[in-house]
């Protein structure tokens, strides 16, 4: 922050002990990558750890080196009466065997959500929310306060190569953590310091429309103290009404002049953004960024002012983000097919759909665009079927495989198809197949695709199988 932190701030920042320190805690589902990077954090602090994953990974086997005793089966093995807490993801529901057992023994086990939270109020913690960009956006700010010398902690939800993995507990007081808004999970979080990137209609089958959406967010931004601080979008208007009123100081960015962080472009290179940033008028310095996209030159700049917000050096932060290289699925190229390039991008909204197009043709300006984009729940599909036809209408042809489905009642399944969608894509005079197999897809595009063209492999469910496919992989 700009002034000193005081004595109870600094025990919140890390520079106390912790509440962890000799307890006995265990994770059903040790392996996924926030539940690792809390288990490595807790283990860190004194704490004595213990979990299972049925699926072992690097991860867990990081854990075990580091002493946490892991066991692959979730029947309870490890788990004893004299366990403090007891945690589980959000994967793991009421009928696990492990949760049962736990249960049994008199535990009441905790979401990785509420523990995520009691770690940060421990820590200098900075939550990154908003419907898109919050991977990109964390990743981009872990990043930075790393090239910094401040050696932080923090959880980012996706894979980033640079930063060897997903998590990570580091010595310093920051902890950076993606906030998600689903289930009102990011209320249980702690932040001193926190960014909103943005707010749309999303997760409609826990919210009821866009004002409850809103809602949610301003709970959230009530979790920074008054001595805090929140950045946000200067053009979101969701934004400035889930932000009016807030106790934490309030700075937003922008692309425009006026606002308290703007970053006025001076250049494209293949689609990434190169532009002066000031900070309340005053030139700050020059950012280059290697992802491309207007929408990261927005991420990067609320990053760069997270990294104010903590103490950081601005010129050896602006470095750091121009080095950035991307999170995985985040328009990450993945080969070439008849000499086509292959990019994934996880995006599954409209929003996150027209903006991966658009840089897609800044970045690499293809003679032909192909898209396969596969739905992620068929509630999301029949919310937004005319908005996911008007952003894939940016593609000069689209494949869609069926729904994933996710988490969604038979009705839902039953009330939208794959070829709804494809229909009104036609209908706005584009191409558009629906073809249900993977394996079919890639013979479709070894068919169609040629030298010039791009092929953007779109969603959150497994669609990433047709482009390894087609690059061979």
């Amino acid at each position: 922050m700009t002034r000193m932190l005081d004595k109870a701030e600094q025990m919140a920042a890390g520079d106390g002990v912790s509440r962890f320190s000799g307890k006995r805690v265990h994770f059903i589902g040790i392996g996924g990558c926030g539940m690792a990077g809390l288990a490595r954090m807790l283990l860190d602090r004194g704490a004595i750890v213990s979990g299972s994953e049925p699926n072992p990974n690097t991860q867990s086997m990081g854990l075990s080196e580091a002493g946490a005793r892991i066991s692959r089966d979730q029947l309870g093995s490890l788990l004893t009466r004299e366990h403090d807490l007891v945690v589980r993801t959000a994967a793991v529901k009421d009928d696990n065997p492990e949760y049962r057992a736990a249960m049994a023994m008199g535990h009441r086990p905790v979401k990785y959500a509420k523990l995520l939270g009691q770690v940060m109020a421990e820590r200098l913690g900075v939550a990154v929310a908003g419907t898109h960009g919050k991977s990109t956006t964390t990743a981009m700010l872990a990043w930075a306060l790393l090239g910094c010398g401040m050696d932080p902690s923090f959880v980012v939800g996706g894979h980033v190569e640079q930063l060897g993995g997903s998590s990570r507990s580091g010595a310093g007081k920051v902890f950076v953590a993606e906030a998600c808004e689903f289930d009102r999970s990011f209320h249980n979080l702690h932040p001193r310091v926190a960014i909103v990137t943005n707010i749309e209609e999303d997760h409609l089958d826990c919210y009821k429309d866009i004002d409850d959406i809103v809602e949610s967010f301003r709970t959230f931004a009530g979790l920074v103290p008054a001595g805090g601080r929140i950045i946000s979008n200067a053009k979101d208007a969701n934004c400035r009404r889930a932000l009016a009123g807030s106790a934490a100081s309030v700075e937003w960015c922008g692309l425009e002049e006026g606002c308290d962080w703007s970053a006025r472009t001076t250049g494209i290179d293949a689609g990434c953004y190169r532009a002066e940033v000031r900070h309340k008028g005053a030139v700050v310095g020059e950012l280059r960024l290697k992802v491309a996209g207007q929408h990261n030159l927005i991420n990067a700049l609320m990053a760069l002012a997270a990294c104010e917000a903590v103490g950081a050096d601005l010129a050896r932060a602006l470095a750091a983000l121009g080095d950035f290289a991307g999170v995985a699925r985040r328009m990450t190229e993945m080969g070439r097919c008849n000499g086509a390039i292959v990019i994934d991008d996880y995006g599954h909204h409209p929003t996150e759909i027209r903006a991966t197009l658009k840089a897609a043709r800044e970045r690499y300006e293809p003679k032909r665009l192909f898209c396969v984009f596969q739905p992620h729940q068929h509630s999301r599909t029949r919310f937004f079927l005319d908005d996911f036809a008007e952003s894939l209408s940016h593609a000069d042809q689209t494949i869609v495989p069926d729904i994933y489905f996710v988490r969604d009642s038979e009705a839902e399944r039953l009330s939208v198809s794959a070829t709804d969608l494809v229909d009104r894509i036609s209908r706005r005079g584009r191409i558009a197949y629906h073809i249900p197999s993977f394996a079919d897809i890639a013979r479709h595009l070894r068919k169609e695709s040629r030298e010039g063209d791009l092929i953007v492999i779109l969603g959150a469910g497994n669609v990433w199988e047709i482009g390894r496919d087609l690059v061979g992989g």
